[in-house]
């Protein structure tokens, strides 16, 4: 049996050393010596050092000028959609709650049913073209402000929010201007607050260890 093993493994030196792919075998125990220090175990199914499988820059590639985040311009898509859906299912609910408040004397029967679709479907399409006018302004006058500024921070995400609510409501004479105004100037400034939270927070805690 030692006579075949040792003839097989010539066979197999010979064939590999006749096409250039023989490699040289190492046993465990050579093997349990050398040292590793500085080096990521290789795999046992790839003759690949991992290391080189290792990502450490972004696997895309962006035109030149642009940003890695997206603009208003691009989340005006998103915004504008997800306001209106979010109004059409607030006032899904709204008007499903209403209808059945109103409806509450009659027992179920098709007339009830038809006055409770119409109740939904009603105002859930008033409360999605609210929202997704509100959405529209604010989209419009937060990329005109970025054009015109030349420059994206929370300024602009104010001042958006302050004319959005004063056009808004502006078909309310001048009070109701000033309420709208007030109110997008309060949602978009919290809005801003809760975006920067982490930062300002982060620079507090450093500032007080610094004293």
């Amino acid at each position: 049996m030692d006579s075949s093993s040792q003839g097989s493994g010539g066979m197999k030196g010979g064939i590999g050393g006749l096409f250039g792919g023989g490699a040289p075998e190492y046993s465990n125990t050579e093997l349990a010596g050398v040292p590793l220090t500085g080096m990521s175990p290789l795999s046992p199914y790839l003759n690949v050092d991992p290391r080189y499988l290792v990502q450490d820059t972004d696997e895309f590639i962006l035109p030149t000028g642009a940003n890695k985040t997206r603009g208003r311009f691009e989340l005006a898509f998103f915004t504008i959609g997800g306001s209106c859906i979010t109004g059409a299912a607030f006032g899904a609910v709204n008007g499903l709650r209403m209808s059945i408040k109103d409806t509450r004397d009659m027992g179920w029967s098709k007339p009830r049913n038809v006055q409770i679709l119409n109740m939904v479907t009603r105002q859930g399409a008033s409360w999605a073209n609210s929202l997704g006018s509100v959405a529209l302004l604010y989209s419009v006058f937060g990329v005109a402000i970025e054009k015109a500024r030349g420059a994206e921070d929370d300024i602009n995400t104010v001042a958006a929010g302050t004319l959005t609510g004063m056009l808004f409501k502006s078909g309310s004479g001048l009070k109701g201007v000033a309420r709208g105004g007030l109110a997008g100037l309060a949602l978009s400034g919290a809005y801003a607050l809760y975006s920067n939270w982490d930062r300002l927070t982060g620079s507090s805690s450093s500032s007080s260890r610094l004293y």
